[in-house]
């Protein structure tokens, strides 16, 4: 007893602090976010399978936000969630493996050894990610995680309503005393260090007093998302990174920063750490796009055949590339078993002759007695078994994501992936074979058409009579219009579309309309109490009203509330797969 008490006091005393222990993990550069249900061991696997070794040693990755209370007393959860060890030599289960099998009755149990999450030769850096509410309950539940990461992070974050009606994410932040006593009582108690996320907040200075609570409760690195915590959805808008940039220069310098907003392709990272200051850049919904956006691009002619660059040398990771290498993942790593066997990745003059093989099967996935039999032989869409492995429930949502321009093209493919059912692999490869031969046949027809098949009308702003008063900016030609053109109307995301514009069978960003935007596109809609405070507004005086309308914010013209009264939005039909919804993935 006593020796283990002596072993945890030394423990205590060798933890890290600050800038010290953003060192010892080798002061990553690039941060891989906490995502709900989607920043999972295969994810964060996938992320790093396209750096090279120097550049993995900069990747910094955290676990989806496990439910403090949840994890420490539900071991099922625990199970569902976090697989961080295993028995030596478990028995192989294709659908499900168990980080800690039953040990028989009458050998002695081994002692378990490293399994996926945080596995100390593959899956680090890591920290996990908890919600609370009660300094208990995340201590509880960080000290089962603890021995399998490098930090434990507190969300303060989340802005759904799931998280207002829990009391735990951004809705903490007004309880400043509750802030500092969760960090505080982890950066007593635990042996590894405690950060935390948090939203900005009204005002800079308002801001700058939240982090300096949460800096002086004990956490070790503060991530800053660059939104308000109203900012989610349809008015998800643009992070402001000049909050970011103010706390960098108002903190003392030793403090550990990581921004997180905008980050939407490489370049971005680049851009954000110049205008921010910060020491780190984490990313969410761009990863998810395209999970390559930590690795630098290859050199032209050097793109191989899983990266495509085209006629105007704009280019990416091909997604049938990434789905591949995706699918190799779960097979080594949840299936526990080797990849199938697979045809080098198709380039144009290679044979096709494998094109038109496929193409039957794809007529029998839209058959409907077709259907009816697989159903009748137990497959296609029979009942399965439920699946628990964090790893194979998370595929059909990741490829949703991933394949969103693609599959908004090819809605077959679309409906395939939608009748898939959790963890059913065999279904999941069908649909990424279809993906294979899709992408072939528009390559083709790429370089057959010398590159106009994919030639679109280019988006334009609608533009008012207003508008066209306000904007006194000369046009600029083709090869001019780059980043910078994102910056300059802060209402419209036609520039920021046309740069991450790329073929369908490339990874890209999906760009959200801008609040003002999706007013006007009725995605949302303002509640009668919005639209009677505009009339009052707009009959108090047409130039006030001008007056705000050229500051370019939308601050007038949508609710600062959070609350559901304020802001409307469209309802998912479950009977119409879409792609994907715009749900907010990270705090």
């Amino acid at each position: 007893m006593a020796s283990s008490t002596t072993t945890a006091s030394e423990t205590a005393k060798a933890k890290l602090h600050g800038r010290a222990f953003y060192e010892s993990i080798g002061s990553p550069k690039f941060v891989l976010a906490p995502m709900v249900d989607q920043s999972e061991f295969a994810w964060r696997m996938l992320s790093r399978s396209f750096l090279t070794p120097t550049e993995n040693a900069k990747l910094l990755a955290y676990t989806p936000m496990f439910h403090a209370r949840l994890y420490e007393e539900t071991a099922k959860y625990r199970e569902s969630h976090f697989e961080a060890t295993r028995l030596p030599n478990p028995t192989p289960n294709a659908s499900t493996p168990s980080p800690t099998p039953t040990p028989s009755n009458t050998e002695e149990p081994s002692p378990p050894v490293p399994f996926l999450d945080g596995n100390p030769a593959i899956d680090r850096p890591l920290f996990v990610q908890f919600c609370a509410n009660d300094p208990e309950h995340l201590l509880a539940a960080a000290k089962l995680v603890a021995p399998y990461c490098d930090a434990v992070d507190l969300n303060l974050g989340c802005p759904q309503g799931i998280a207002r009606r829990g009391h735990y994410g951004a809705f903490l932040q007004e309880d400043q005393k509750l802030v500092y006593n969760l960090i505080n009582t982890l950066h007593k108690n635990l042996p590894v260090p405690v950060t935390a996320k948090i939203r900005i907040l009204d005002t800079k200075e308002n801001t700058l007093a939240y982090a300096k609570n949460v800096l002086a409760a004990g956490a070790s690195i503060i991530t800053v998302h660059g939104r308000r915590r109203e900012q989610k959805g349809h008015i998800t808008g643009v992070a402001d990174w000049q909050y970011l940039r103010y706390l960098r220069e108002n903190l003392p310098k030793e403090t550990v920063i990581f921004a997180n907003g905008n980050i939407l392709q490489h370049g971005d990272i680049e851009r954000c750490l110049e205008a921010t200051g910060a020491d780190a850049v984490m990313s969410a919904e761009g990863n998810l796009s395209d999970p390559a956006i930590f690795a630098e691009p290859p050199a032209p002619g050097q793109e191989g055949r899983e990266y495509w660059r085209g006629k105007d040398g704009r280019g990416g990771y091909r997604i049938d590339a990434v789905f591949r290498r995706y699918m190799d993942i779960i097979h080594k790593y949840a299936l526990q078993h080797e990849p199938p066997a697979r045809r080098p990745l198709f380039v144009v003059g290679d044979d096709e002759s494998w094109l038109a093989e496929g193409r039957a099967n794809d007529a029998e996935q839209e058959e409907g007695p077709a259907r009816k039999k697989r159903k009748k032989d137990g497959g296609g869409s029979g009942k399965n078994e439920k699946c628990t492995s964090p790893n194979l429930v998370a595929i059909r949502p990741h490829l949703f994501h991933l394949l969103r321009h693609f599959i908004s093209k090819h809605t077959d493919i679309r409906d395939a992936l939608a009748r898939c059912h959790a963890g059913d692999v065999p279904a999941i490869e069908k649909v990424l074979d279809m993906v294979e031969r899709r992408v072939a046949e528009g390559l083709i027809e790429y370089e057959r058409t010398g590159g106009k098949s994919i030639e679109e009308p280019e988006p334009k702003p609608k533009s008012t009579a207003e508008d066209s008063k306000i904007s006194t900016k000369p046009s600029k030609t083709e090869d001019a219009e780059d980043a910078e053109d994102a910056e300059y109307d802060p209402e419209s995301s036609v520039a920021t579309v046309k740069k991450c514009k790329r073929p369908w069978w490339v990874a890209q960003p999906i760009v959200r309309p801008l609040p003002k935007e999706a007013l006007a596109n009725g995605s949302i809609m303002l509640s009668k109490k919005e639209k009677k405070k505009q009339e009052h507004a707009a009959k108090a005086g047409e130039g006030e009203a001008g007056e705000n309308k050229t500051n370019g914010t939308i601050e007038k013209e949508l609710p600062k509330s959070d609350s559901t009264t304020g802001v409307r939005e469209p309802e998912i039909d479950a009977k119409k797969p879409t792609a994907t919804t715009d749900e907010l993935v990270c705090g």
